[in-house]
């Protein structure tokens, strides 16, 4: 799984996706407002208790479907767990509690965890060889509960902070298909507000992203019928981009405020050479290291798309990355994060119906085409890697919280 997100995010994805077209953020706002936001969660959850003694025809009239509040015109995965479906229902009545109340959700989970592992330790008196698969099967159940209920905290919080940016995230592509087939009829222009919660070269990274996938049809009105198969695979590749980039990109600003950037001053000559260097083919990086090759082979160096990528800062700083480092930067960390994009990404395209021919090769003949302006990829493409740069931030804020990601 390491190698296939690395491989998708230094831009062999982009190779692939270019036939399309022919396919950050601040720190979390959680701790400031803590105090307040747990009173007013509090205030919440007994409001709901008091409603629901007072009268079961409100108890009734509350657990309706109809009534609940619908997350679905924020975030087109629906959650499943207890926990999700309450923290859905927070995103759309009140947005701003919802940092607060994942908080109070991962320290219940952390309760949890504890008393599975004090309980785990305590070997009372070995059971029947019967009661030991029950027991494991009921471990096993409760395990993976666990895991879909953390799932779906980073996702709410994922979502929570397009809300905050006044981003609205794509429908899923299935319900927003017009009667000419065309599924681009998100119509607010909000590539300014992405733009402004990424770093300015963070950006100019995302530029050439954009690029590589696009051309110079960024700003293209003109309808084109694409797979959408292809569409999601490098919807999903651009949000483990943007995972990668959010990634380096933190790294790089705090060498930039010490100012120990491998450059080290800022110094204008330096820093040219240091872009020539990483525009010039380099065989030698390319062989020593398969995922390199895309950022530094003589297709993407002369006479190939890169005559239009600009050169930037935070380029030249990732390329002066050993392998090792690069390796373990393009990875995603937990399975958590993992199953989200995947998820995600399946909620807003579809489930893909791939076949394999007794040949070893893709059968096409099932794949279904949207009809997709390149402005309107270029809007899906930006709304991946800021997913992607969210998806990082938020990763890490619960992980401070409840410890899930690996060493």
């Amino acid at each position: 799984m390491e190698v296939a997100a690395a491989a998708a995010l230094l831009s062999p994805a982009a190779v692939a996706a270019r036939r399309l077209a022919a396919p950050g953020a601040g720190s979390l706002p959680f701790a400031g407002r803590r105090g307040d936001a747990f009173g007013s969660v509090k205030g919440l959850c007994r409001q709901q208790l008091t409603c629901r003694r007072r009268s079961t025809v409100i108890k009734a009239s509350r657990s309706s479907p109809e009534s609940l509040p619908s997350s679905s015109s924020i975030a087109p995965l629906q959650m499943e767990s207890p926990v999700g479906q309450f923290l859905s229902q927070i995103l759309v009545t009140h947005p701003h509690l919802l940092p607060a109340a994942a908080e109070q959700q991962l320290e219940k989970l952390q309760t949890d965890r504890d008393a599975a592992m004090e309980n785990g330790g305590e070997k009372p008196t070995p059971p029947s060889d019967g009661d030991i698969v029950l027991y494991r099967r009921i471990a096993e159940v409760k395990e993976k509960e666990r895991k879909r209920t953390l799932e779906e905290i980073l996702y709410a919080l994922v979502v929570q902070k397009f809300v905050e940016a006044g981003v609205s995230l794509v429908p899923a592509i299935s319900h927003s298909i017009s009667s000419f087939g065309r599924v681009d009829q998100w119509a607010e222009s909000v590539e300014g507000k992405l733009e402004h919660l990424h770093s300015q070269e963070a950006y100019e990274m995302i530029e050439n992203h954009l690029t590589l996938i696009l051309g110079q049809r960024q700003a293209d009105a003109t309808v084109a019928a694409i797979s959408k198969l292809r569409v999601g695979q490098v919807y999903a590749a651009s949000v483990m981009y943007g995972y990668f980039l959010k990634r380096v990109d933190q790294r790089f600003q705090l060498e930039k405020s010490m100012k120990t950037l491998p450059w080290g001053s800022e110094e204008e000559d330096v820093l040219n050479q240091a872009i020539a260097t990483d525009l010039r083919p380099s065989f030698q990086t390319s062989t020593s290291h398969p995922e390199l090759a895309s950022w530094t082979s003589p297709n993407y160096s002369a006479g190939g798309p890169s005559q239009s990528v600009k050169p930037c800062r935070l380029r030249s700083y990732v390329m002066s990355f050993d392998s090792d480092t690069l390796q373990s930067y393009a990875t995603i960390r937990s399975k958590e994060a993992f199953g989200i994009i995947e998820k995600h990404t399946e909620a807003l395209f579809g489930k893909p119906e791939i076949v394999i021919t007794p040949e070893g090769t893709v059968d096409s003949s099932k794949d279904e085409h949207v009809r997709v302006s390149f402005a309107g990829l270029r809007r899906l493409i930006l709304e991946a890697v800021t997913f992607g740069s969210f998806l990082w931030d938020v990763e890490s804020f619960v992980d401070s919280r409840y410890h899930f990601v690996a060493n």
